[in-house]
């Protein structure tokens, strides 16, 4: 029989006799054969039920989710503690016109200068073409959206020829965007641009609604079950900026899945390595941004899957509080754990798509009460003062954890530049209860993904899913109505103990994945693998943005000894995305030398 333990109330925990325990995933990791066979038999009667039981006692779940009294009770989605307001900082209209707030994040921004050369061979490092870089191109007629078009097209073209593939869309037409593009043109012959993002080029996820693309979530039959009527809220809010948008891109079946794997329409490779995985869920996203064909694109965040990618393969990715933007129109709509955010090439490019996009829906408004959403005003005198009150918080034995110290040194070493820069001060943590986290959010995101593909699956569709994404799936049926409960529970606790952290620290600071690009093994693109060591080590640090729906941005600040990009991890206040927004554009610019040229890069605005 299983021993009973009980954990005493959160606020009764004592935080001197929290040790940190070593994540340890007991899971075997399979591709080709093995993988087909290990789903046959977890899906079998009986003995499934044996091995499933077997996996989650050997990670402790039974012993969490069934043998333990948590006095807590549950919390089924964010409930957040009303936030005193963020300084120094321009607030925006939600319901306002998204140009309006567009136009508002601009303000924010440092003074702009065109780059001085617009071949970027003569820059003393590398950097990305950036929005206002584009804008300020089509303003001096230097380039048109047109143009711009016909670079991008013939890229993504000539991808389906790349050996090895590199499928960065799962749906694209070329006249659509000739279309989109030639009307961008004719706005900015006429003088009048919608906003400084109109003739900008982005892509989006292929979970989020995009008129008339269909949208699969990167399986083979979902666009069979679910038509697309119209634009999900966020993409038809970067259309009435004039934002071009060149198709779907492609991701990890269902965003359940961290590498970026893809059997149905291959795996996105990573930009500075061909031989290594983007990471996932939003892998076509990033490699799209970190290869320079788009300045912004969508992604969704469910467990990491903007953050993740995006520190894989050196970009900026943001996701928002839980409820600042409305999923309205993308497939993970109806979770608690989910958003959707920019994925950009730089801080600035994230600030301007977040104002675009964000605006809550009717019913969050209702349930979350937001406080208006907020810009850091980066160009005033006060910037540097906010910034340098700024207080960092790191659990030195959880940020420490990592895959290659290479990581952490890289990290830590950005801490102490903040600190020299600008003052800002590093303070010691405890977050208690981590992996109790984990097994929380597994089964919450576990839970609501069986119950949105249910009906699907019980129609024979499940069969036609890929076999680590079923391998997923047999686990989330497992679980029962308790274990859920139980897992909201945990949820409430683990509100508390990071609300008292906030009382103490304005921003908690970790890497953003225990480990940099992991290699593809050449048994897993046919058929797909299941590794939940690499699993554990890409998630280690992300999971308190999705349970407890914090904001969090990951920023490019190095690279490990094999040239890998590394991300270093921001985790901020409910509502806090400005104070987040204004210590990654900081840390944007102490890194930005360090900034090196992805091995597959387009330079779409040199036009020769």
């Amino acid at each position: 029989m299983g021993k009973k333990k009980a954990m005493v109330p959160a606020e009764e925990l004592d935080l001197s006799t929290v040790k940190y325990e070593p994540e340890v995933v007991k899971a075997p990791h399979l591709t080709g054969f093995m993988l087909k066979l290990f789903v046959k038999l977890i899906e079998a009667p009986v003995i499934g039920s044996l091995i499933m039981s077997s996996l989650k006692k050997q990670n402790g779940m039974i012993e969490m989710l069934q043998n333990t009294v948590i006095p807590e009770a549950p919390m089924f989605k964010p409930e957040f503690p009303p936030q005193d307001a963020e300084p120094s900082v321009f607030i925006a209209d939600e319901e306002g016109k998204p140009e309006d707030r567009v136009e508002l994040a601009l303000k924010c921004l440092l003074h702009y200068d065109p780059p001085s050369s617009w071949s970027g061979d003569l820059l003393p490092s590398f950097r990305y073409w950036k929005i206002r870089d584009y804008a300020h191109a089509y303003r001096s007629k230097i380039v048109t959206p047109s143009m711009v078009a016909e670079k991008i097209i013939s890229i993504i073209e000539e991808c389906n020829y790349h050996k090895p593939p590199t499928p960065l869309l799962i749906s694209f037409d070329a006249e659509d965007i000739r279309k989109q593009a030639s009307a961008s043109t004719k706005r900015f012959e006429e003088g009048n641009p919608l906003s400084i993002l109109d003739g900008i080029f982005m892509a989006i996820k292929d979970d989020i609604d995009c008129y008339p693309h269909p949208s699969k979530g990167a399986t083979t039959w979902m666009h069979e079950v679910r038509s697309v009527e119209k634009d999900a809220v966020c993409v038809s809010r970067l259309r009435s900026c004039g934002v071009i948008l060149i198709g779907k891109a492609n991701m990890h079946e269902i965003g359940m899945g961290t590498t970026g794997n893809n059997p149905n329409y291959g795996t996105t490779r990573n930009p500075h390595a061909i031989e290594r995985y983007t990471g996932g869920s939003s892998s076509g996203p990033a490699a799209i941004v970190a290869s320079g064909l788009c300045s912004a694109a969508l992604g969704t965040d469910g467990g990491g899957s903007v953050r993740i990618p995006s520190s894989l393969c050196g970009v900026v990715g943001l996701k928002t509080t839980y409820g600042r933007t409305s999923m309205e129109g993308s497939l993970c709509g109806c979770g608690t754990v989910e958003v959707i955010g920019p994925i950009a090439s730089t801080v600035e490019d994230a600030i301007l798509v977040y104002a675009a996009i964000l605006g809550s829906s009717p019913a969050d408004r209702i349930s979350l009460r937001p406080p208006p959403p907020c810009f850091p005003d980066l160009s005033s005198l006060d910037n540097a003062n906010t910034l340098g009150s700024l207080r960092l918080g790191k659990y030195t034995e959880w940020f420490n954890d990592v895959h290659s110290t290479d990581i952490s040194d890289v990290c830590e070493d950005v801490l102490n530049l903040l600190s020299k820069s600008h003052g800002c001060e590093t303070i010691a943590i405890v977050i208690p209860e981590l992996n109790e986290m984990r097994t929380a959010h597994v089964v919450s995101i576990g839970s609501e993904t069986l119950c949105s593909l249910n009906p699907d699956c019980e129609d024979g569709k499940g069969v036609r899913l890929t076999y680590d994404v079923r391998t997923s799936m047999t686990l989330f049926r497992s679980f029962t109505a308790s274990d859920y409960v139980a897992a909201q529970r945990l949820r409430r606790r683990l509100m508390h103990h990071h609300m008292e952290i906030f009382k103490k620290v304005d921003v908690i600071v970790t890497p953003t994945t225990g480990m940099t690009a992991p290699k593809i093994p050449p048994g897993a693109l046919k058929d797909g693998e299941t590794d939940m060591q690499v699993t554990g080590y890409l998630m280690r640090f992300i999971l308190a943005g999705n349970l407890l729906g914090l904001p969090a941005i990951t920023v490019p600040v190095g690279y490990d000894k094999q040239g890998l990009p590394i991300g270093l991890q921001l985790i901020g206040r409910p509502w806090g995305e400005a104070t987040i927004l204004r210590l990654a554009s900081a840390v944007e610019e102490l890194c930005a030398k360090s900034r090196k040229k992805p091995a597959s890069f387009y330079d779409i605005l040199n036009i020769k």
